[in-house]
């Protein structure tokens, strides 16, 4: 495997480790990593009162690997790794403490899963089998056992080991995640988050040589308090995306999963036997189709696709592809050894200007029976802010989409509109206060609600906010 290009952002946080630092270091530096990747020591002094910050400056003068910053006041460890994520520049990154109860010799084995594509995250746990450990303080083991059983309750993983310092990650999913806690809460946060993400996480085996209070052990009975604070915190609130990228969309995707199960159940059962999604982002629809002959779930964003490939990775009846739905060319070039006898296309055709010639294109993929599946937002007088904030440039009518369709050389076999909840939110947030996101408590409110009005709506009269079509070349 080659890595040789790849960097490994080792982040470690520092306060009074003078008698450990040197030697943690040297550890870190000689352990052996996947590929032979590169490594970045991002270390954070976090207003250490002892000589700490002159063993730093003479390692950096030894080690241009070494990137040292400063805390100006002591705010613990999570506000710590805070920095180091802000500085690193790695495509992976693991946390690793400044002392000595963790090996780094262990990088290989927790970073395994995660070059190999499999992980987005990675636990190394101190309580999964290995051949020898160190015999640690009872009570010690027992408040982190306590404490990993209630975050798994809290987020529905399995974790033998919640607690433990050696979490590594794909980078840009780890700088994509807001953190907040400031000092040892930030262990069940990261955890709780991840889970919220749907993130694929993997746990390995590690060694740990735990050390006692008087060698310098700093967690008390307070932070195992706040701990617990913070997995129920974090059951409750959904604050997992960074608020700079957190469009409508993803928040409906991650909030209102009522939602995309509704529009599962709507498309599986029109679906064929080779089925093609395109623009699938992070596949939260992808995980309900049809899994029968042929799933590819395609998607032009790059993130977006090592996502599914870490979703999927395994199974043979699914192929994950970077593909543009957009482009003619990229469209034409698929086309030529891939058809399909299912397209889904679900709230995509709304953001290009030019949807005719992408439903002309699109058609290329489709075998002559074929099925092109689709949802367009409806209702033009509701276009506003929210359809800006997703990428939206318009909003259809139903006898504007068909003849759409029909133009680009489709015969309509069903119309069906939808999601009569979504229009009271989406006209007050996007007409009235203009908003450009929908607010948590909304959508989790929208989410409590839909499987009611999936039903009602079936004799109720009223606006529909999405409309799902099934159409045949003609």
């Amino acid at each position: 495997m080659s890595l040789e290009n790849t960097t490994l952002s080792i982040l470690i946080p520092v306060f009074n480790e003078q008698s450990f630092l040197t030697r943690i270091v040297e550890r870190v530096l000689a352990a052996p990593v996947p590929g032979n990747m590169k490594k970045e020591l991002v270390i954070v002094n976090d207003a250490s009162t002892d000589r700490t910050q002159r063993v730093l400056r003479d390692l950096c003068a030894k080690h241009p690997e070494i990137r040292v910053f400063e805390q100006p006041l002591n705010q613990g460890k999570g506000a710590a790794i805070r920095r180091a994520i802000r500085e690193m520049t790695g495509q992976y990154a693991i946390i690793q403490d400044a002392d000595l109860e963790y090996d780094p010799n262990d990088y290989q084995t927790v970073l395994q899963p995660l070059v190999h594509g499999l992980a987005d995250a990675v636990y190394g746990s101190r309580f999964a089998s290995r051949e020898m450990r160190r015999i640690v303080h009872y009570h010690h083991k027992l408040a982190n056992l306590f404490l990993t059983h209630l975050s798994n309750w809290a987020t529905g993983l399995d974790l033998t080991d919640m607690e433990t310092c050696y979490k590594a990650f794909r980078a840009e999913l780890l700088k994509s995640i807001p953190l907040r806690s400031d000092r040892f809460g930030i262990e069940p946060e990261i955890t709780a988050k991840l889970a919220k993400r749907g993130a694929v996480i993997y746990e390995v085996p590690i060694r740990y040589h735990g050390r006692r209070y008087d060698e310098g052990k700093k967690i008390g009975w307070k932070d195992g308090v706040n701990a617990i604070l913070t997995i129920i915190k974090y059951r409750l609130i959904d604050d997992c995306f960074d608020p700079e990228a957190d469009t409508s969309k993803r928040r409906m995707m991650a909030y209102a999963r009522n939602f995309t199960c509704w529009v599962a159940k709507l498309v599986a059962p029109r679906c064929g036997e080779r089925i093609i999604e395109l623009g699938a982002v992070n596949g939260n629809l992808s995980r309900f189709l049809p899994k029968r002959e042929k799933l590819v779930v395609a998607d032009d964003n790059p993130q977006h696709v090592k996502v599914l490939q870490n979703q999927f990775d395994g199974n043979q009846t699914v192929e994950v592809v970077q593909l543009d739905a957009t482009s003619p060319s990229e469209i034409e070039n698929f086309a030529q050894n891939h058809q399909f006898d299912t397209i889904v296309f679900l709230d995509q055709l709304a953001k290009s200007s030019d949807d005719l010639a992408i439903l002309t294109g699109i058609k290329q993929l489709l075998s002559p029976d074929g099925r092109f599946i689709l949802t367009v937002p409806l209702g033009s007088w509701l276009f506003g802010s929210v359809d800006q904030s997703v990428g939206r440039i318009k909003r259809y009518n139903k006898r504007e989409i068909i003849a759409l369709l029909e133009q680009a050389g489709y015969r309509i076999l069903e119309y069906r509109s939808f999601n009569a909840l979504a229009v009271p939110g989406l006209f007050v947030n996007s007409k009235i206060l203009h908003r450009h996101k929908l607010g948590k408590f909304q959508l989790k409110l929208y989410h409590t609600f839909v499987p009611l009005f999936a039903q009602l709506e079936r004799v109720l009269p009223l606006p529909r906010a999405n409309a799902l079509i099934v159409a045949v070349p003609k």
